[in-house]
């Protein structure tokens, strides 16, 4: 059946039960679409026969770049640096975890348009973040092609600080500048999520379902769609350690931008020049097959029309 709904997700999109026969999917595939669409999220096991030892091999690699004491059970593991960005671009297993062929299929076939890994992030410990959507940092026009892959590279007990996330809520409003009353475009912020927590808490307060935790096994990974709260608990052991990798995808053909510093209604986008780490091309922005222009000159020539037409508006 042709997918009348292209401009979302196949698994976001209320099609998906009526659609996912006709879309050649497996069982273990359904049941991933399957818990991604009610649920926002999805846990399957991590495909990749090498696992253990790229695990072994980032470990040792990344180790000396995060200035904590790995060889003492008893030092603190939160001390030193929490996390590694796009450390694909100088550690091969890093960059194999990420751009896994069977995961990048299986992404392509829920989401309709073919995946691409953008981004990597390893941590050694737990966040301890608060909670937040990815959809502020990371969006796209059309919007929600783009889900995170997070993978337990150790068995994650309560004490770990594991992940948490609220089942269902990648179907709340997606917070933007708009629905909280603020600009963006041209901002300055110390965090891109500040702006949102009271309007995040707000709607956790009024749903009847609480947040889950996420005790995994090394080797499972969570899908997680671009809209679903989540974040990272109290870590209540600090000597523990929580070695994981989170990989950020898009999808082709869209507009990839950060909603934290936009203005989507004045057609004020801060755009994202990106490059896929399976192949490491450049990933154009494009609208409907066709390439965006992003050049300064045309950037600001629009906004020059724009003024000018609302300034020939308030003189009538």
């Amino acid at each position: 059946m042709i997918n009348p709904l292209p401009g979302l997700p196949l698994v976001e999109s209320p099609l998906f039960p009526m659609l996912k026969a006709s879309q050649g999917l497996t069982a273990e595939e359904e049941r991933i679409g399957i818990s991604l669409h009610e649920k926002g999220f999805a846990v399957f096991e991590f495909p990749d026969a090498e696992l253990d030892a790229r695990i072994a091999r980032i470990q040792d690699n990344l180790q000396p770049r995060y200035g904590i004491d790995f060889n003492d059970p008893r030092s603190d593991k939160t001390s030193g640096e929490h996390r590694i960005q796009d450390a694909w671009k100088f550690d091969e297993d890093v960059r194999a975890i990420a751009a896994n062929e069977t995961v990048l299929d299986l992404l392509s076939k829920l989401y309709g348009r073919r995946a691409f890994p953008f981004q990597t992030l390893n941590f050694p410990v737990g966040t301890q973040q608060e909670i937040h959507s990815d959809s502020v940092h990371f969006s796209s026009l059309p919007e929600r092609f783009m889900c995170g892959v997070w993978l337990a590279m150790e068995d994650v007990g309560p004490n770990a600080g594991p992940l948490f996330y609220h089942p269902g809520s990648h179907r709340w409003p997606i917070m933007t500048n708009a629905l909280i009353g603020r600009r963006g475009f041209g901002s300055t912020l110390n965090s891109a999520q500040d702006p949102y927590g009271a309007a995040w808490r707000a709607l956790c307060a009024v749903d009847a379902a609480p947040a889950e935790t996420f005790l995994a096994r090394k080797g499972q990974a969570l899908i997680w769609c671009a809209n679903l709260l989540h974040g990272g608990t109290h870590q209540d052991d600090p000597s523990q350690t929580r070695w994981s990798q989170v990989t950020h995808y898009y999808f082709n053909d869209c507009i990839y931008y950060t909603p934290a510093f936009s203005d989507e209604a004045l057609g004020r986008l801060d755009l994202r020049n990106l490059v896929a780490i399976s192949d490491e091309l450049p990933r154009p922005n494009f609208y409907m097959g066709e390439i965006l222009d992003t050049s300064s000159k045309r950037r600001a020539g629009r906004r020059e029309s724009i003024r000018q037409r609302l300034v020939k508006y308030l003189r009538r």
